[in-house]
């Protein structure tokens, strides 16, 4: 079996690396990119099987317009998109109850940040099934 694929887009490099880490020593391919508009260009060469999302990189928001760009597309509308933020801290609004609404929210699970790894490891192998 193929190693299953996940992109990380984030623009932290330290929490990037840590999730890499560990990801990688469970046996994932990872790949990483620290914005929307890099994720994008490798979700279309290399489409992963998962992607984990951060809400704000080069804008406030930006993680929730890439969301909802990747949903709307029909080339990869089927991939689950896991959020894990920081946002709760910066603007004290809880996002969890919204993930899965598919206009609002459209990803599959939304953590905040500090992610725990072994809950980290239990959210992606749950999505990959």
């Amino acid at each position: 079996m193929d190693k299953r694929r996940i992109l990380i887009v984030d623009d932290d490099p330290d929490i990037t690396e840590a999730m890499t880490v560990v990801l990688e020593t469970t046996g994932y391919e990872v790949a990483s990119a620290p914005n929307s508009v890099e994720a994008a260009k490798q979700v279309q060469q290399n489409r992963p099987d998962l992607i984990i999302l951060d809400v704000m990189m080069d804008t406030q928001s930006e993680g929730f317009v890439f969301s909802r760009q990747i949903k709307s597309s029909d080339e990869t509308k089927d991939i689950p998109i896991l959020m894990i933020t920081g946002v709760k801290d910066k603007v004290n609004i809880d996002f969890s109850d919204a993930a899965g609404d598919a206009s609002w929210l459209p990803v599959e699970k939304f953590l905040d940040k500090p992610v725990k790894p072994d809950v980290l490891l239990g959210s992606v192998a749950s999505l990959l099934k």
